[in-house]
């Protein structure tokens, strides 16, 4: 696939063979090829932790069972709200995925199913965490931000699909336990990857963008 071929097609994929691993010698393929990110200064202040196998059963079934037991989220950093455009944006974007999953608007029990496939990692056989230090700020958020891209194209380059999920750092808690992930470090996201199962029917979903006219500026004079 090249590069514009990559770009233009990959997306956010909510359902996997479980039993399909993406082989270690192409996930280490994958994550040198990210590696090449920049970064300011080549700092790479991109930290990552995968898990796969008994590990991600593991925090797989710790999530689950917090779900399950009514235990709330308890985010080190709260997710963002949005309003106006993106708000909009936001909405529509669940209706698309919704709308497929045959999940109605005041279906309350189905909108709590779908929420909590987060949690299940949609079946999928690895999941990743990514992480920064937590003393640095936003302009090194924009580094981690470009290896996170680099990393899911190189990933779809490969025919491997994957989810990145804010909602997995909202128990920080469970998945620094399960990872021995050091407290000196920010959960930025998480992110669900393998092979798609294409019979899922959130995996029918498709997100339109806006047209570059409401994001980019050209300042000619």
């Amino acid at each position: 696939m090249n590069l514009d071929q990559t770009i233009r097609e990959r997306r956010s994929v909510r359902g996997y063979f479980s039993d399909r691993p993406v082989p270690r010698d192409v996930l280490r393929e994958v994550v040198e090829l990210a590696q090449r990110a920049p970064s300011n200064c080549n700092v790479q202040p991109w930290r990552l932790f995968i898990a796969s196998g008994p590990a991600r059963d593991r925090l797989r079934a710790a999530l689950c069972g917090a779900i399950a037991a009514g235990q709330f989220p308890d985010a080190e950093d709260s997710l963002d709200g949005f309003e106006g455009v993106y708000r909009r944006l936001q909405v529509e974007c669940a209706v698309a995925l919704y709308s497929e999953m045959g999940i109605a608007r005041d279906d309350y029990a189905g909108r709590m199913k779908a929420t909590a496939r987060n949690f299940e990692l949609f079946d999928a056989p690895h999941v990743a965490i990514l992480c920064m230090e937590k003393k640095y700020g936003v302009r090194v958020a924009l580094d981690v931000g470009a290896y996170l891209q680099t990393l899911l194209l190189a990933l779809w380059s490969r025919g491997i699909a994957s989810c990145a999920q804010a909602s997995l750092s909202t128990y920080p808690g469970i998945i620094r336990r399960e990872l021995a992930i050091p407290d000196n470090l920010r959960l930025l996201c998480g992110i669900s990857f393998g092979y798609e199962d294409p019979s899922v029917p959130a995996n029918r979903s498709r997100q339109t963008r806006e047209p570059i006219e409401t994001n980019v500026t050209f300042v000619d004079e």
